[in-house]
């Protein structure tokens, strides 16, 4: 799986299946690493964060550039296991794990209020105030049981969201 003009074997597909608890099926993999070998043009087995912006969906994301981030420099099963969070067979708890990754862009494992602010500007952008913004994060953590100066684990997270009908989903063409 190194070298992406290799081809696909059902070790591989197996191995990226396991190694993503089965969110996509054989075909769906196929498809996957049939897309992920358009993305990485030069052959190496990686593909760089620009390349996803190729990708119509991915750049017109309001978060591309958290998500370009987390995708910089994956291999093929890494790929995958990151649109795993988007398949309709991810549990709850992998979707939220995605999502706390999408705040938490330092990496160290807390969601402060500037974070959650970032993101709601990235999400609204000029249509919102940033006084707007404030306000209503503001109100929405108070409701949650939180304040402005509290820190979000995941933990939080998945107290917040756990019990939501979380749809974050995509589908995978095949062929």
């Amino acid at each position: 799986m190194g070298n992406t003009s290799s081809m696909l074997t059902q070790y591989d597909i197996e191995e990226v299946q396991q190694h993503c608890n089965h969110t996509f099926s054989q075909q769906e993999t196929v498809s996957l690493y049939q897309r992920f070998c358009q993305l990485d043009r030069n052959g190496c087995g990686f593909v760089p964060a620009e390349e996803f912006l190729s990708v119509p969906e991915f750049a017109v994301n309001p978060l591309s550039q958290r998500l370009l981030r987390m995708v910089d420099g994956l291999n093929f099963k890494e790929f995958v296991a990151f649109l795993s969070a988007f398949s309709p067979r991810a549990p709850l708890q992998h979707k939220i794990e995605f999502i706390f990754k999408v705040y938490d862009s330092d990496g160290n494992g807390k969601v402060t209020f500037s974070d959650m602010l970032d993101v709601l500007h990235d999400l609204t952008g000029q249509f919102v105030s940033e006084q707007q913004r404030k306000q209503v994060l503001t109100r929405v953590l108070e409701e949650a049981g939180y304040s402005k100066d509290s820190f979000l684990v995941l933990s939080d997270f998945v107290k917040i969201l756990g019990n939501s009908d979380l749809k974050m989903e995509v589908e995978v063409p095949v062929d």
